[in-house]
């Protein structure tokens, strides 16, 4: 499968929509029917949500530069090699992101960048540490999060 089609193919799933009207082949731009070129004889089988998904996807496979679409590439190559019951677990862990509230989303984000700035060791030392502390343990940590969080929110507004 080429690099073109697997990115097209992961942005179909992890691609959200409203309500999908069906667009038809001729709707598409040249550069999308290009990319989607493989769907050209069952572009009008396809069901309107997946039709708009798989314009949305080629419509940023078209805006990357070949740095951004050799990453999605490997992105995807990673994602197919996963088990099904480990997709489906990642899968429900973004469905319980998304449902969180955007300013829980945000500090999720920094979390995640602040650890990214640590060295691979000290990742792998805080990950072991996680891995360790019991059920309680765990509930207690992440309260604390939160509550430093909140209080980080509240300087932040003057309270």
């Amino acid at each position: 499968m080429n690099k073109t089609l697997k990115f097209i193919l992961i942005c179909a799933v992890f691609a959200t929509t409203s309500t999908a009207q069906a667009l038809s082949w001729g709707d598409l731009s040249a550069a999308q029917r290009d990319v989607l070129a493989r769907y050209a004889d069952t572009w009008e089988d396809l069901p309107a949500a997946r039709q708009e998904r798989l314009a949305l996807g080629a419509q940023r496979w078209l805006a990357m530069d070949s740095v951004q679409r050799n990453t999605m590439s490997v992105r995807f190559e990673r994602w197919q090699e996963l088990s099904p019951e480990r997709r489906r677990q990642l899968l429900d862990r973004l469905a319980t992101f998304r449902e969180l509230p955007p300013e829980q989303r945000r500090i999720m984000r920094e979390r995640y960048q602040q650890f990214q700035k640590l060295s691979p060791e000290q990742r792998r030392k805080l990950r072991q540490r996680f891995r360790e502390l019991t059920p309680e343990q765990r509930r207690r940590a992440l309260q604390k999060l939160r509550q430093r969080a909140r209080a980080k929110r509240s300087r932040g507004r003057g309270d």
